[in-house]
């Protein structure tokens, strides 16, 4: 199994605890612990997207 495939079965599983957090969030007056793991989560799953897209980007250039 490659870095790459890991990085995107690691993505699907924060895409799917963003998405389980947007829903346990109410839609007014959310708790700031709440909005921290929103954050948190999101910004994981931007560290994730410029790693696979790294990634891709060396397969790329390796194939030119």
């Amino acid at each position: 199994m490659s870095n790459l495939d890991e990085l995107k079965r690691e993505l699907m599983a924060v895409e799917e605890q963003i998405a389980e957090a947007k829903a346990r969030m109410p839609a007014h007056s959310a708790k700031p612990g709440m909005m921290t793991e929103l954050i948190d989560l999101e910004d994981r799953r931007d560290q994730i997207l410029k790693q696979i897209s790294a990634l891709q980007g060396r397969a790329d250039k390796n194939q030119e």
